[in-house]
């Protein structure tokens, strides 16, 4: 099955490098390329793809924006964010606003391949860990606990205790192996929860997870 990639940066060189590095690849073929955030949200709409390479600092609109929209339309379309820090605002506002998961720019083209294809299979390319030290930096920046209603009450209300519990867990950045140590469950049963928690939540993996939980005030910065 071949994986249809969007190349999204202003910068005409760097979509020429990726472009190489991806067609160089028998299960990976460049859908097209965009050189704005506006310009890639129409391309996706038009010819939806498997995964778009994503620049955040663009002209016109950002690759923010351009991510919010395109996770918004199209469902089955997975954002990587390209950034230049691991610990950058940008990447944080890049998984908030739906983005599966970031990639240095500098990352070597086996890393730029295995992320590609780890998203396209439907999974998260940052580890929680990551995930959580992003949100501890950029704290300031999550919904203020004023006592209120969260976006995702109703939501949380439907998990389980147990569940619940799980995904707490997942938001501190444990693995599978290590919440079933904490919770005294077998690994397998724990994956089953975290399976079960991402389709009640209508979340896409594990890092929208941690995301969530830190949104709704399930975990709290540390």
């Amino acid at each position: 099955m071949t994986v249809r990639v969007l190349l999204v940066d202003d910068q005409p060189l760097l979509r020429v490098a990726f472009s190489l590095v991806l067609e160089s690849q028998p299960d990976m073929a460049v859908a097209g390329e965009a050189e704005d955030g506006a310009e890639a949200v129409r391309m996706v709409a038009e010819h939806p793809v498997d995964v778009v390479l994503m620049d955040v600092r663009m002209p016109g609109m950002d690759g923010i924006e351009a991510t919010r929209r395109i996770v918004e339309r199209s469902p089955d379309t997975r954002v990587l964010i390209l950034t230049t820090f691991d610990l950058d605002e940008y990447a944080f506002a890049g998984l908030r606003a739906g983005a599966s998961g970031f990639l240095l720019k500098n990352a070597r083209p086996d890393e730029l391949l295995a992320a590609i294809r780890c998203v396209a299979a439907g999974d998260a390319v940052v580890a929680p860990r990551i995930t959580r030290r992003l949100l501890d930096t950029f704290a300031s920046q999550l919904p203020a606990d004023g006592g209120g209603p969260t976006r995702g009450e109703a939501a949380v209300s439907a998990l389980t205790a147990r569940e619940r519990s799980v995904l707490v867990q997942v938001a501190r950045g444990l693995s599978n192996a290590e919440i079933a140590a904490e919770l005294s469950l077998a690994e397998a049963t724990v994956k089953t929860h975290v399976s079960r928690i991402l389709l009640k939540l209508g979340l896409r993996d594990r890092v929208q997870a941690v995301v969530f939980a830190y949104e709704n005030r399930l975990v709290h910065p540390a």
